[in-house]
């Protein structure tokens, strides 16, 4: 029989996370993405505790966990109004592509500042003419005698002022079957010379900031290359299913901050003698989210068990992605009717979390994607594109 409890120390877990999260709070979070500034003391004091840094191997400094514990730190933290960003990219993408793919050197370098939080690493993909087809991407790396110079540019890069390096996607030929770009993954230093960047203004209100990023023959050592030239979908991969997987957590924690507030408001607000909790126009809604978050976080679990036990994860991982995205943004569409006029003013903060939770509707994949994925790979429909 399946056992569908936490284990004690995934409640120990989630506990300790939240009591961090909790001392920073949902105000705070509000005010960073109303300022678009990076909560970095939230972030250091997780990286203090361990939490940052939980899936890194314990040799490099870190927990030893794996994505199921990083899946309950984003999530926790989210369900405590503060969702991270960067763990998504950072904790998720760089720790997971590193330790499964990275040099001893690599790992040795990277791994053990970021098992505490001490840097972040962003990850670069998307071009503007390319989109979600990868292998249509045009930055480009290419030998020159011991390094390789890497020209191009990359759009919408989270992160990349608070980044120490910079987890780079690039072409480096032409697959002579298929016509498609061979990748490559390269570490590439934030303080590389030839790299440049500029803040992309979103409207969305989150802390972190977007960029484009701008690769004038930027020069580095073939020791940045992750592991062999032109072979990088493997581990590419092997960071996109976390990503997905963090996604999901983070959006599963913020439909349970929606619905945990939306909940404690429609009990206390009384309109016309009683609360407005007792009308159904007001609590359907709120019970149809909660449905959706908790079945979302379900689909989470299991993608994180799937990675965590080198199993196939790509589709669960992506029916989490989509599950918990559409549920998140239900749900604090939800608690923000259920405020009224007080769902758009500042004091309570829902705003801000609307711009997250339909930010990551969009991306990492938007849902359209993830269901021309679940189409042609789990139905065995034809392609469609």
């Amino acid at each position: 029989m399946a056992d569908f409890s936490d284990p004690s120390e995934y409640a120990d877990l989630r506990s300790a996370v939240r009591e961090i999260t909790d001392a920073h709070g949902a105000a705070e979070y509000a005010e960073h993405a109303r300022t678009a500034t990076p909560q970095s003391g939230l972030w250091s004091d997780l990286g203090k505790a361990g939490f940052i840094g939980i899936n890194v191997p314990t040799e490099y400094g870190g927990g030893g966990a794996g994505m199921s514990e990083l899946a309950i730190v984003t999530e926790e933290s989210a369900a405590g109004g503060c969702p991270l960003l960067l763990l998504l990219v950072s904790s998720a993408i760089g720790v997971e592509v590193l330790a499964r793919h990275g040099s001893a050197a690599q790992k040795q370098e990277w791994l053990t500042q970021l098992s505490d939080g001490s840097i972040k690493m962003a990850f670069a993909i998307t071009e503007p003419d390319a989109g979600s087809n990868s292998h249509q991407i045009t930055t480009t790396a290419v030998r020159d005698g011991d390094d390789y110079l890497i020209s191009g540019s990359k759009y919408y890069i989270s992160g990349v002022d608070e980044s120490a390096a910079i987890l780079t996607v690039v072409r480096t030929g032409v697959d002579e079957v298929t016509g498609k770009a061979r990748m490559s993954l390269f570490v590439v230093p934030t303080s590389t010379p030839g790299l440049s960047w500029n803040v992309l203004p979103v409207a969305a209100q989150i802390p972190d900031k977007q960029f484009t990023v701008f690769f004038d023959q930027v020069r580095v050592p073939a020791s940045a290359l992750i592991g062999a030239e032109g072979e990088g979908l493997r581990p590419l991969f092997d960071g996109l299913n976390p990503e997905r997987i963090a996604t999901a957590a983070i959006c599963v924690g913020i439909g349970r901050y929606a619905v945990e507030v939306a909940a404690a408001y429609a009990k206390t607000r009384n309109v016309w003698g009683t609360p407005i909790g007792t009308h159904q126009g007001v609590s359907h809604p709120l019970a149809r989210a909660k449905i959706a978050v908790e079945v979302a976080a379900l689909m989470t679990a299991k993608a994180a068990w799937q990675h965590d036990n080198g199993l196939p994860a790509g589709e669960a991982s992506n029916m989490a992605k989509y599950a918990a995205s559409e549920a998140a943004l239900a749900a604090v569409d939800a608690a923000m009717q259920t405020h009224g006029g007080n769902g758009l003013s500042v004091e309570y903060g829902l705003v801000p979390l609307w711009g997250m939770a339909r930010l990551l509707r969009i991306a990492p994949v938007n849902s359209e994607m993830v269901l021309n994925y679940v189409a042609q790979h789990t139905l065995g429909l034809p392609r469609s594109y």
